[in-house]
């Protein structure tokens, strides 16, 4: 597997569990305002550390940690991620998976085989906007996406929902579409996270995007949860 990251330690991105975090090359979007270019494009590709590298630090602090997030990029494009996930579990850690919703029949293969415990799906955009949030030049992806919300609606698992909040991007009306459509997607509400623009140097397309701030994420955040009241923020500070 193609490892462009490792953070040894989080106890925010895998609720309730210490973990790491595993983070893997390519993409299938081009987000504009993805924070990880340096994964996302093949000319920032590097090779900090091996999966070997990851899974012998694993080994030696697998009675510290409970958990390990595999995220991107997209870990969906990673041909040999499975059996990777099996060394992950088969050291007594669970997974989370951190998807863009791009490979819905990928993703039914890992639950499938219960290779992942916890997931999380970014939802980029209303689906007549898709393909501005995504970087592609239409909304081809919505069915795609579409799909993997029913493979997670019907896993099992616990999985949440989250879409990172860009003025430039974004506006209340589009976000308040965005609910609704989730809302035609599921009868139950998940946990939706609506997560603040953060601008640290590595992004694909900064012109033109800011963050809103605080105040105008509490009234978007209002507005939404008219429509989805299991929405919250995170990272909003």
């Amino acid at each position: 597997m193609q490892v462009g990251g490792f953070q040894k330690l989080t106890l925010l991105d895998y609720p309730d569990k210490v973990a790491c975090i595993v983070f893997t090359k390519g993409c299938s979007f081009r987000c504009p305002f993805c924070y990880n270019a340096d994964l996302v494009l093949p000319a920032g590709h590097a090779d900090p550390c091996t999966e070997e590298d990851v899974l012998r630090y694993l080994n030696q602090r697998r009675h510290l940690l409970e958990g390990v997030v595999v995220t991107g990029g997209e870990p969906l494009l990673q041909p040999d991620l499975p059996a990777y996930l099996e060394k992950v579990q088969a050291l007594g850690l669970s997974v989370k998976l951190d998807t863009n919703g791009s490979f819905p029949r990928r993703l039914q293969g890992l639950l499938e085989q219960k290779l992942v415990d916890y997931a999380a799906i970014d939802i980029k955009h209303a689906p007549d906007r898709y393909g501005a949030a995504t970087g592609l030049p239409n909304n081809a992806a919505v069915p795609l996406v579409e799909e993997s919300i029913q493979v997670l609606a019907g896993a099992g698992i616990p999985w949440e929902l989250r879409t990172t909040v860009v003025q430039g991007i974004h506006t209340k009306e589009s976000l308040i579409d965005l609910a609704r459509w989730l809302q035609a997607q599921l009868p139950q509400p998940v946990p939706w996270y609506l997560q603040s623009y953060q601008d640290e140097g590595h992004i694909i397309a900064p012109g033109g995007l800011s963050a809103f701030s605080i105040t105008e994420l509490q009234q978007i955040l209002a507005e939404v949860q008219r429509l989805w009241p299991a929405a919250a923020l995170r990272s909003a500070n």
